[in-house]
């Protein structure tokens, strides 16, 4: 069950891998940028049809060979899904779920059905052709029992939600804890899914003022009092020009179409991975014997900038993760207050792709008080440098070490290689691997027996963890180079 949910995982960052685009188009048609209309609709139409994105990319992502079809069987079964369910009952908001439902009945559709043959007067149906049929079936079957059901497990999810977002700081510390908690088993996506996509609405306003057209996104209990030609209240001289039909859901989606009051879930960030992160590689950096800085001072230096830079985390910390796991309960526990404090100050921001001073800088425009993140991300690079070191010397706790070298048949020292043949090798063999593949930065694997991976050889060949999940399945922690790695291994063996 565990291995079956890393791969919904792997396959829910397909569709979230479009938020990027989104967001810089959206951005930079906006007002205070380019004022271009047409390129801030662009943007704004990926974001409108996430929960379609979510029904294509986990359709693909949890087919065998990411064919075309599973991806038709996706866009038929979301279709059907949500029509449906709204004919039986108009109050179920499925969101961005019609589209996870989708993805998951699709994927395991065309998995089941893109082999069958059919008799010869209904050949033209068999095979791939017959996926999209039985997707819209199966989905039909999906469209009733929501439309009975869903209502009770949508109130679950919104007790849930509303539990963390109106529980002040304890929520938004518990919030913060799981963030984190859940990476290492591949999980965090769960999360994000529900605070990012789904918590909260408004409905998107456009209105022309001092011959300028703007948006914003409003309460839809505010918006439907409001009507094409009327005033936005509190916008002097305003005149809206057009109202949204669907509303915008979710901290990221509501953030990006301008409601002032997104950016909970995602402003905290901005100090960890900015500041705290580098500031944990610096200093392990310090810790590191004198005479094995230079060893370490490459990896670990790049990994901090990365984090820096584009927010990509998971490097950096399984580097220290399982040597040290006091350490990640530290930087647990620091993001926990780093949602507090964010938000107790009134900070409010947010990111296309991840907390990065890229995404730092593009939304500038879009958020509250970003200003005061500026020497918040700075403490946040001392708190976690100074206690970080601290913890390493007081109760020796170990740091990554130099990379280790190979020799080859002389015994001569040469460089690990990053070929699919060492890889394979060092996962027990080609006979070994039953599946491979890849999110942004680790491998996820369904093997025979996790048992015959030659660890050491891992890190060898760059790998900053590998986590075991149960004998079948596990997962290598490689950087942002692992989609690479995955497709030279799938190569290979094919």
């Amino acid at each position: 069950m565990f291995t079956y949910f890393q791969r919904l995982g792997k396959a829910l960052m397909l569709p979230i891998a479009t938020l990027p685009i989104a967001a810089i188009l959206l951005r930079f048609g906006q007002p205070d940028l380019l004022d271009i209309t047409f390129i801030a609709t662009a943007g704004s139409s990926i974001f409108s049809n996430l929960p379609l994105l979510f029904a294509l990319g986990i359709s693909v992502g949890l087919s065998k060979d990411g064919s075309g079809a599973a991806a038709l069987a996706g866009v038929i079964g979301y279709f059907v899904l949500t029509e449906a369910t709204i004919v039986i009952n108009p109050e179920v908001r499925l969101g961005f779920f019609a589209g996870i439902i989708a993805g998951i009945i699709s994927g395991h559709a065309y998995n089941r059905f893109y082999q069958v043959r059919l008799p010869d007067f209904l050949a033209f149906f068999a095979g791939k052709r017959l996926t999209p049929i039985m997707s819209g079936l199966l989905c039909l079957v999906a469209a009733f029992i929501c439309g009975e059901v869903w209502m009770y497990v949508q109130n679950a999810i919104d007790a849930f939600s509303h539990w963390v977002s109106q529980g002040g700081s304890i929520g938004h510390f518990i919030y913060g804890i799981m963030n984190r908690a859940l990476i290492p088993f591949g999980l965090h996506y769960f999360l994000h899914s529900v605070f990012w996509f789904s918590l909260g609405e408004c409905v998107k306003v456009g209105y022309e003022v001092a011959s300028s057209l703007q948006e914003v996104c409003l309460a839809p209990e505010l918006v439907s009092s409001l009507s094409i030609g009327q005033v936005i209240p509190n916008i002097d001289g305003s005149t809206i020009t057009s109202i949204a039909q669907d509303a915008a859901r979710g901290d990221l989606n509501r953030f990006f179409s301008g409601d002032d009051t997104a950016g909970v879930y995602m402003a905290w960030a901005f100090p960890v991975m900015m500041g705290g992160l580098p500031g944990a590689a610096v200093a392990m950096y310090l810790a590191t014997p004198k005479n094995e800085r230079k060893l370490v001072a490459g990896m670990l230096l790049s990994l901090g900038f990365t984090s820096f830079l584009t927010g990509i985390t998971e490097p950096l910390e399984f580097s220290f993760l399982f040597i040290a796991p006091a350490l990640y309960v530290m930087h647990a526990v620091f993001s926990g207050l780093a949602v507090i404090i964010t938000n107790s100050m009134g900070i409010l921001h947010g990111f296309g792709f991840s907390a990065g001073a890229i995404d730092f800088v593009l939304n500038w425009g879009l958020a509250t008080k970003p200003l005061a993140l500026i020497p918040l991300i700075i403490a946040y690079f001392f708190l976690y440098a100074v206690t970080f070191y601290a913890a390493i010397k007081i109760f020796k706790l170990s740091t990554p070490a130099p990379p280790a070298e190979t020799t080859d048949e002389e015994g001569n020292k040469v460089a690990s290689k990053e070929k699919p043949e060492a890889f394979i090798q060092a996962l027990g063999g080609a006979e070994n691997i039953k599946h491979v593949d890849a999110c942004i930065t680790r491998l996820r694997l369904t093997v025979v027996d996790s048992c015959c991976f030659d660890e050491d050889k891992l890190k060898q060949l760059g790998a900053m963890g590998v986590l075991k999940i149960g004998d079948n399945g596990a997962q290598v922690i490689l950087g942002p180079r692992a989609e690479s790695v995955a497709t030279s291994i799938k190569q290979h063996i094919a």
